[in-house]
């Protein structure tokens, strides 16, 4: 055999395996990358309709505690900055105003406590059960979301992954975390 035949055979085989890694290894990051939009989106749907919900939530607490108008303006305005948050995709954002939001439903439900006929009401009852399970099933999704930007945010980062990952112009996504410590402790409840 030629040396120049192997020569060029040899190269063809190398092509064609370094073709192969290239191709399987930009599918793998498409996958990747798919995971943590849907895990996005599913945050999404949920947190849309919770905060379809907490207005419903507001309006049948306000009929019993009308002298609470700070605690309600404080809510609406933490409630329109997450949503403004989610329409942009802007984790951090959200993550943020996440941690707003959180802070202040104990002290909607807690409410409840201080008017009986609140607690007694069967519309403020089902709604607060609704959002527990919505706030369960959010826990879960985040969770699953910060997995999946976590393997996403590994992949692009390794050799020699990286290197088709630049060709992507693949971005680190954010993870969805608790900012400040504030957020960390148990909320106080005060009226």
């Amino acid at each position: 055999m030629d040396p120049t035949y192997v020569a060029l055979m040899i190269a063809g085989m190398l092509f064609l395996m370094i073709g192969f890694w290239f191709f399987s290894t930009w599918n793998r990051l498409i996958r990747l990358r798919e995971n943590v939009n849907q895990s996005w989106a599913n945050i999404d749907v949920l947190l849309k309709q919770r905060y379809d919900m907490l207005p419903n939530l507001i309006n049948t607490v306000k009929g019993y505690a009308t002298h609470e108008k700070d605690l309600f303006d404080q809510f609406a305005q933490a409630r329109n900055t997450a949503s403004s948050a989610l329409a942009g995709g802007d984790v951090k954002g959200l993550s943020q105003a996440e941690g707003m939001l959180s802070g202040m439903m104990p002290k909607i439900f807690a409410l409840s406590e201080a008017y009986p006929d609140l607690k007694a009401n069967t519309n403020f009852l089902e709604l607060q059960k609704q959002i527990v399970s919505i706030e369960n099933q959010v826990a879960d999704r985040r969770e699953f979301y910060n997995s999946s930007a976590t393997n996403w945010n590994a992949a692009i980062q390794m050799v020699p992954t990286n290197i088709v990952a630049g060709f992507m112009g693949a971005i680190r996504r954010d993870l969805f975390e608790v900012t400040s410590q504030i957020e960390r402790q148990a909320p106080k409840v005060e009226f």
